[in-house]
């Protein structure tokens, strides 16, 4: 999906038309994420589990830590 961007190819603008279809395609609900569940902060308790969920074999979509703790 990249490579346009990275290497600086001549057909870059191929590369924002794709991302606009990407777009409309999201916004007609065509395309949905794959987001399963959002864990919480980035912290080792958080990876911890979502490595423990990850190898259980059974999680379907993505798992997303985000953010950091406060503090």
């Amino acid at each position: 999906m990249f490579t346009r961007s990275m290497f600086g190819t001549p057909d870059i603008a191929a590369q924002g038309e794709l991302l606009n279809e990407v777009s409309r395609l999201v916004d007609e609900g065509t395309l949905r994420t794959t987001l399963a569940e959002r864990l919480g902060p980035i912290d080792a308790a958080t990876l911890k589990e979502a490595h423990r969920r990850l190898e259980g074999g059974t999680v379907i979509g993505k798992l997303v830590a985000e953010g950091f703790p406060e503090g």
